[in-house]
C-alpha cells in the first residue's frame, strides 16, 4: 500500500471509511481513537454480564448498499431467538435456510419489532401518536377538539416561512398537539426552547412524517399481508421491523475492526489527534497524544469524525479567524445512560402483545412528564435477550440529556444511579425496592446542536472543503445530527470521490438532505 488516509475516530463513520478503503483501493487505513473504546456512541458497554446499548440503535435504513453492508459483516437469524422459542413467536422473514442460529451462534443479526411509545399523564400514547380508541380517552375530550381544530388551522393557514424547530412542528402537527407532544420533550433534549433551534433539526429527523401518512401506515397495515425489512415507503419513524446485532450494536464495530485489522487496516486505541499541519490546500500530517506523548504522522489523506470545533482549533498554522470564531461556537450536547437492574416493572404489559415475564414490549419508552428530567427509557430485554444476563430480570437504560459540566453531569455515578431510579419510582414505572445494581455512563458531545453559531457553518464547510485530502464524515465530524447509516453513507461516498478523483464534496454534504435520499413523493 503506497498510500495512507489517517481516520480520525473508531466510531460508524471512521470504520465504515476504512473497510471501504482497503476493500477498494491501495490506501492502508490508519484509524486514531482517542478512547478504550470500538463503535464510537454505537459501542455496547458490558456491566457484569449484561450488556447496554448507548442511545438505541435500530439497524434500518432506505439504503440498499448500507443493508446489504451490515448483512456483510454480521448474517441474518435462520432460527428464531431466545424470546421467539419462549413465546413460539415466528418471524417469516428470518426464516433463512442456513444462516447462523443465535441460539448456538454470536455472530448473528437479529429479526427485531419496533414498539415505542410515548409516557405521558401516567398513561401510554402510542408514537407517533394513533387515533385510537386509547388516544382519544387518556388526552380527553376537550384536548382532543382543541388538538383536532389546531391541526386543520395549520394545514390551511401554515407558517410559510420556517425560521425555528417550533414552527416546523406546528406547520405539521398543529400548535396544541406540539405544545402536547413535541415542545417539552425536544425542550429536554436540546436545554433551549424550540423557537431558538433551526428547522433543520426537524427536516433531518423527522423528515416526511405527518399526521396524514401515519394515518395511512396504520389503515393500510390492516391489509398488509406480508411484513418487509426494506419498507421503503415507509417513513423511518414508521417502521415495524428492524435488524438488530445479537450483542448490541459495538458487536457489529467490533467485527468490522477485526476485519480492518485483518486485511492490514491499523486500529490505534486511546491516540487522541491533537493537531493538523497544512500547507496549501492539503493536509501534510497530523499530530496525535497518548501515553507516550506527542507524535507527528504523516498523511495522503484525513477522514475526520472529531467534533468540528476541536478540528479546527488544532489548525498548525489557524485556520482563519472567522472560521475559529464559529467552530468555537458551535454547541453539543450529553448524554447520560443509567443502567437499572431490577427484579420486574411496575407497569405491565396490557398491550395484549406476548412478552417475557410480562414486561413492556416497547423497545424504548419516551418520557414526555414534566415533573422528572428523564428523557427516555430503553428496555433491554427486548432489544435482544442476550444482553441481559439473567432472563428472569429486567435490564434497563435511563436515559438523560444534559450539558458537561452542569448539575446533572456533576453528580457522582451513586448520586445518579439513586436520583435516576427515584424519578423512574416518582412516576410509577418501578419501585426502588426491586433495584438490584446500577452503573452510569457519560457520554461527552453525543449531540451536535442546531444552534449557537450553526447558521454560520457554512463558511466552515467552505474552508474544509477547499482542503482536497480533508473529509469531514459522521455526526461530530460533519456537526449534523446523522444516524450510523447517514454517517456510514458519508464514509461511503468520500471514499467514491477519492476512487473516482473527485474533488468536489458536495455529494457528501448531501447525504441526509436529498429528497431521493428520504424517497417522498
Amino acid at each position: 500500500m503506497s498510500k495512507k488516509a489517517i481516520i480520525i475516530g473508531a466510531g460508524p463513520a471512521g470504520l465504515t471509511a476504512a473497510f471501504e478503503l482497503l476493500k477498494r483501493t491501495d490506501i492502508k487505513p490508519v484509524i486514531f481513537e482517542a478512547t478504550g473504546d470500538i463503535g464510537g456512541i454505537s459501542k455496547t458497554v458490558k456491566h457484569k454480564g449484561n450488556r447496554i446499548d448507548i442511545g438505541g440503535h435500530r439497524f434500518f435504513s432506505k439504503s440498499d448498499r448500507v443493508m446489504n453492508w451490515w448483512r456483510e459483516i454480521l448474517p441474518m437469524q435462520g432460527q428464531p431467538s431466545r424470546d421467539d422459542l419462549i413465546l413460539g413467536r415466528k418471524i417469516e422473514l428470518s426464516e433463512v435456510v442456513g444462516a447462523p442460529n443465535p441460539e448456538v451462534d454470536d455472530a448473528v443479526m437479529l429479526v427485531r419489532n419496533r414498539l415505542s411509545r410515548i409516557y405521558f399523564l401516567r398513561s401510554f400514547f402510542d408514537y407517533p401518536i394513533s387515533l385510537k380508541y386509547s388516544t382519544f380517552k387518556n388526552l380527553g375530550l376537550w384536548r382532543i377538539i382543541k388538538i383536532g381544530f389546531s391541526y386543520v388551522k395549520a394545514r390551511l393557514l401554515p407558517i410559510r416561512t420556517e425560521k425555528s424547530l417550533e414552527d416546523f412542528f406546528v406547520n405539521r402537527f398543529g400548535r396544541e398537539l406540539y405544545l402536547t407532544f413535541f415542545k417539552d420533550y425536544t425542550e429536554k433534549v436540546w436545554g433551549v426552547p424550540c423557537d431558538k433551534i433551526k428547522p433543520d433539526w426537524g427536516a433531518q429527523r423527522v423528515k416526511g412524517l405527518s399526521i396524514t401518512k401515519a394515518v395511512w401506515h396504520a389503515l393500510s397495515g390492516i391489509f398488509k399481508k406480508n411484513k418487509s425489512l426494506e419498507q421503503k415507503q415507509v417513513e423511518t419513524s414508521l417502521i415495524e421491523q428492524f435488524m438488530y446485532p445479537k450483542l448490541g450494536p459495538g458487536q457489529l464495530w467490533e467485527e468490522v475492526a477485526k476485519k480492518v485489522v485483518a486485511a492490514d487496516g491499523e486500529i490505534n486505541m486511546n491516540c487522541r489527534v491533537t493537531g493538523l499541519e497544512w500547507s496549501g490546500n492539503r493536509v501534510t500530517a497530523v499530530v496525535v497524544a497518548d501515553a507516550a506523548g506527542e507524535r507527528v504522522v504523516e498523511a495522503d489523506y484525513v477522514f475526520s469524525t472529531m467534533p468540528v470545533s476541536e478540528l479546527i482549533a488544532g489548525f498548525k498554522p489557524a485556520a482563519p479567524e472567522a472560521v475559529q470564531q464559529i467552530a468555537a461556537g458551535l454547541v453539543y450536547r450529553d448524554f447520560i445512560t443509567v443502567g437499572l437492574l431490577l427484579k420486574k416493572m411496575s407497569i405491565k404489559n396490557s398491550t395484549g402483545i406476548p412478552s417475557i415475564n410480562d414486561i413492556v414490549p416497547d423497545n424504548w419508552i419516551y418520557i414526555q412528564e414534566r415533573d422528572v428530567k428523564l428523557g427516555r427509557l430503553q428496555i433491554f430485554n427486548n432489544w435482544s435477550p442476550y444482553l441481559v444476563h439473567d432472563p428472569d430480570t429486567v435490564w434497563i437504560g435511563l436515559e438523560y440529556f444534559c450539558q458537561e459540566g452542569d448539575e446533572l453531569w456533576n453528580k457522582s455515578a451513586e448520586e445518579f444511579a439513586s436520583f435516576a431510579a427515584a424519578e423512574l419510582a416518582h412516576i410509577g414505572v418501578i419501585d426502588q425496592a426491586d433495584v438490584l445494581d446500577s452503573t452510569v455512563i457519560k457520554m461527552p458531545k453525543t449531540y451536535p446542536a442546531y444552534f449557537g453559531t450553526y447558521d454560520q457553518f457554512d463558511e466552515v464547510r467552505d474552508f474544509t472543503d477547499q482542503i482536497e485530502n480533508l473529509f469531514l464524515i459522521g455526526r461530530n465530524g460533519m456537526h449534523r445530527y446523522n444516524n450510523a447509516d447517514h454517517s456510514m453513507l458519508t464514509a461511503m461516498v468520500a471514499v467514491d470521490n477519492i476512487a473516482a478523483g473527485q474533488a468536489d464534496k458536495t455529494n457528501i454534504w448531501n447525504i441526509n438532505v436529498e429528497e431521493e435520499y428520504h424517497e417522498k413523493k
